[in-house]
Parts: C-alpha cells; structure tokens; sequence
C-alpha cells in the first residue's frame, strides 16, 4: 500500500504537527546531523515555519513518519523543491525520536517516499544534502541507490572544524533497477 510498509505508514503533515515538530526542531542532538544553522527556535517562529514553509508551499509535500505497533510519530520526511516542469525534486528526512535511530526506520521511510516519488509522482530525480561527517546516513543514502554527484567544500563549521556538504541524486530508472 502507497505510504505504508511493515512498520512505518506515513501521514500528511498538518498544524497539528507543530508542537512535536518544535520538540525536534529544537533538539540539538537531532538536528546536529540535518541543520546548517544549528540553533533553538521559539515556538511562534516553528509555527510560521510550518504554517509557511512546510504546508504553505505549493512545491513541497511533508510527511510524519508513524510507527505502527504503537502509532508513535518518530519524525518527518519530505519532497522540497519540487520542479514538476524537469521534474525533480529534493528530499529531506529527519528522524526527530531518537530511541528509533539506527534501526532501519529512516531508510524504511525514505523507501516508501521514493515509492511515491518516482512510481506516483513519475519524477525523474531526486537529490539530497548530507554532511560529510554523517557516515551512518551516507551509507543509507548509497545503499538505497543515491550516488554523489558533487560537494560544497568546507561549507559547515560544526565542533570546532569545517565539513563538506555532500550533494547526491537518483535517477527514477536507478531507483526502478535497484528495486527489482
């Protein structure tokens, strides 16, 4: 079923959302892997974001991953950018419950985007942005078929020393060979 493995289902985004989004956002431990900017946000400027940003965009489609056993949202994925002229788009994951790290759940959840992405959507690529030293999502991000395609160097400064930013892509007829 579209938007649903095993595990995982994935559900539209809603206000809703805002304060478990907040709880996140603001966890430096969390967004040490995903955040350039590294900071802490009060909730009026989480809730513009979301309002503005992640629901308010006619090119981006957000979705919070929930896991089924015990219907517990642990984070959020999303398709940002999207161009559906040359069809493409970015896509970005977060798993904001950090009990769920390194379990499969991220990859599991970006799947069922992927699915949704090239099999519904019929975009034609997706890309990414990862930091160099975020070794454990680089080998998810290859092992589900992305390859990198370019890097911003020395573009983040975090614990004290600078870091790459990592660029990576799928093609739809990759992601299609890989699923086979």
């Amino acid at each position: 079923m579209l938007f649903e493995s095993s595990r995982l289902k994935l559900r539209k985004m809603t206000t809703e959302d805002t304060k478990l989004y907040h709880k996140w956002r603001n966890d430096l431990e969390v967004m040490h892997f995903t955040n350039p900017s590294l900071d802490v946000y009060p909730m009026e400027t989480t809730k513009e974001f979301v309002e503005q940003v992640i629901l308010g965009s006619h090119s981006a489609k957000s979705y919070i991953i929930v896991e089924i056993e015990n219907e517990r949202s642990i984070g959020v994925v999303s398709l940002t950018n999207i161009d559906y002229k040359n069809r493409n788009a970015e896509c970005i994951i977060d798993i904001g419950e950090k009990d769920y790290w390194g379990k499969g759940y991220g990859s599991e959840a970006l799947k069922l985007l992927l699915d949704y992405a090239f099999y519904e959507m019929n975009l034609h690529r997706v890309s990414l942005r990862v930091f160099s030293f975020n070794d454990r999502a680089i080998r998810m991000y290859t092992k589900l078929g992305f390859c990198q395609e370019g890097n911003s160097r020395q573009s983040l400064f975090r614990d004290g020393k600078w870091h790459d930013i990592i660029y990576m892509g799928i093609l739809q007829n990759e992601y299609f060979e890989k699923r086979v």
